[in-house]
Formats: C-alpha cells, structure tokens, sequence
C-alpha cells in the first residue's frame, strides 16, 4: 500500500517556480545542475521545489550513474483539467447571459 501523496496538484502548481520548473521538464529529461542553471536561486532550493513536484506526482526522477534525473509526468495534471472544465460551464453560462443581455440592451436601445 503506498502513502498519500504529502503535496496535491493544487498545491504543486501554486508556486510560480515550480510551474516554470514543470515547463522546463516538459521539453526533456534533466539533472538538478542543469536545471538549477535557469533559475536564479540555489541547487537546495531548487531540489526543494522538485521534491514538492515529486510528492505530488508530477515529476518522476531516475537515477543514471551518480547523478538524479528528472522528468515530467503530466499525468497527474488531468485532475487539474478536469477540476477546470466543470467549472468551465460556469464562465460559458455567464458569458451567454452577458451576451443575451448586450444584444438586447442594444436592440431595445435603437426604439
């Protein structure tokens, strides 16, 4: 039986550093080195934000030789997705009715 993650989604996505950490890893596989060279802070801080990643699911590391490799799993993100498209239909009502109310505000408006 494996532990809970102790990071969900929600909270992974949260920091602007891990998003653009996600969309590094989106493009290739790489080491913490190479990936601390994008950002403006410490290889500590960056494994920080990796391992949050990791505890969430959405980064998958791999050991080649001495060094620890990491790598996007978008999978976990179709949560997030589906969370986004329930309440999509929300925005598309409202959008409906503001355009209803718009045509017809003009219409009434050329009497």
């Amino acid at each position: 039986m494996t532990a809970a993650p102790k990071y969900d989604v929600f909270q992974a996505i949260a920091d602007p550093t891990r998003r653009q950490l996600l969309g590094l890893l989106s493009r290739q596989e790489m080491p913490v080195k190479e990936i601390s060279g994008h950002f403006p802070m410490s290889r500590t801080a960056v494994s920080k934000h990796l391992h949050v990643l990791s505890s969430a699911g959405l980064v998958r590391e791999r050991k080649v030789g001495r060094e620890t490799r990491y790598r996007l799993d978008p999978e976990p993100l179709q949560e997030l997705q589906h969370w986004l498209d329930y309440f999509e239909q929300f925005w598309n009502n409202k959008l409906s009715m503001l355009k209803y109310y718009v045509e017809n505000e003009e219409s009434s408006g050329d009497e």
